[in-house]
Parts: structure tokens; C-alpha cells; sequence
């Protein structure tokens, strides 16, 4: 069985997480920090957007998965999925701070509110 939201999705997240370590390498080239943050301010911003990422990313996938199994085809999780995705680029460019910072929070809301409908989705699923 095919699962294209999934698919979709984790596609999309590896597409996020390159994106957000090629910004990382871009801060390490251009302060010569090769190893660790070299307690520069910027970087230390991007690697942990990038760590956000995939502490959260993971379990959000497994969960769009489990749910697109049980119930193929749901256009309400693509579109969570698709939102996720969005909530997380938010993220990281609301790490950078300045008047991008509210992409930080919104990423954050975005985030939370997803794992917390994701996980009421998949205990509903699974008592009915």
C-alpha cells in the first residue's frame, strides 16, 4: 500500500532539513566555526532551529503514517501535513530573530497544536 501524504510529507521534511543545514554551513563557512557554535550568537540560533526540527519532525511523521493507514486517502491530513510543513519553515526563520521572530511562535503554536490534534486524531481512530 502506497501512502502519498506520507510520502509527500517526508519528502517535504527532508527538503526542510537540508535547507536548514545548508543555513548552518552558511554561518560555519563565513565565521570559521568547525566544530560546535564557537559561541556565535547566529549559529547557535540555526543549529537549534535545525535540532527543533528533528526532535518534533519525527514523531509527527509516524503519526501522519499511522493515521493515513487507518484512514487512506484523508484530504483533513494532507492539508496537517501541509500546514505542519509550513509551521516548521516558519520556525526556522523565526529563529533568526528581529522582525522575522514571530515566525518562531507561530512555528511553535503550529507545532504543538499539530502533535495535539495528530494525537487526540489517532486515539479516536483507535477506540472506534
Amino acid at each position: 500500500m502506497t501512502l502519498p501524504i506520507t510520502l509527500s510529507a517526508v519528502a517535504a521534511a527532508a527538503l526542510i532539513n537540508i535547507w536548514l543545514s545548508i543555513r548552518c554551513g552558511q554561518v560555519r563557512t563565513a565565521e570559521k566555526v568547525s566544530v560546535g557554535d564557537g559561541g556565535n550568537d547566529k549559529l547557535i540560533r540555526r543549529m537549534r532551529a535545525h535540532a527543533n526540527f528533528n526532535e518534533n519532525t519525527p514523531i509527527v511523521l509516524v503519526m501522519i503514517a499511522a493515521l493515513e493507514f487507518a484512514h487512506t486517502g484523508s484530504t483533513a491530513l494532507a492539508a496537517v501535513a501541509g500546514l505542519f510543513m509550513l509551521g516548521r519553515v516558519a520556525h526556522g526563520l523565526g529563529m533568526e530573530g528581529g522582525s522575522l521572530g514571530v515566525g518562531r511562535m507561530i512555528g511553535t503554536i503550529i507545532t504543538l497544536l499539530t502533535q495535539l490534534g495528530l494525537a487526540i486524531w489517532a486515539i479516536m481512530s483507535a477506540m472506534s
